[in-house]
């Protein structure tokens, strides 16, 4: 099952949806990009405390996985990463799933936010796009 979490997360950074490193994850969290940081199971303390930070400044999601650092480098193309960022909600919230799959426990919580969250951004795209299409048309917005 974790080999499934690795490669979803092999495409999205095929995507362009994944930042890796500790400064594109600052940069992408503080831009609020970021909407789940990735640890890996044996990251350092001070590496912990910096994702937290981040996830903070970015009011984002941030959890450790279970794979060691080369396992998440190797899915990434490297050959270690201890922290990543997946920036499209669509990923974030698929590796969420997989993970309370595997773990309900542990990742039942941040399964069920990333949820919302991506509900929550599917009815802002709806809205959007029935927007742009009224705009088009010359429609003013129905009063409810």
């Amino acid at each position: 099952m974790v080999n499934n979490i690795l490669s979803m997360l092999g495409l999205a950074k095929k995507a362009g949806r994944l930042e890796i490193g500790e400064e594109p994850v600052g940069a992408a969290a503080r831009a609020r990009d970021a909407r789940l940081i990735l640890l890996a199971s044996d990251a350092a303390d001070n590496t912990l405390r910096r994702a937290k930070h981040f996830a903070e400044a970015g009011a984002c999601l941030l959890t450790q996985v279970p794979a060691t650092k080369d396992e998440l480098g190797s899915a990434v193309g490297r050959t270690s990463c201890a922290m990543l960022a997946i920036t499209d909600i669509g990923f974030a919230d698929a590796v969420a799933k997989k993970l309370a799959a595997l773990d309900g426990a542990n990742y039942g919580e941040l399964s069920e936010k990333l949820s919302v969250k991506a509900a929550r951004a599917a009815e802002r795209k709806k809205e959007q796009k029935q927007h742009d299409k009224n705009l088009r048309r010359g429609r003013k917005r129905a009063t409810k």
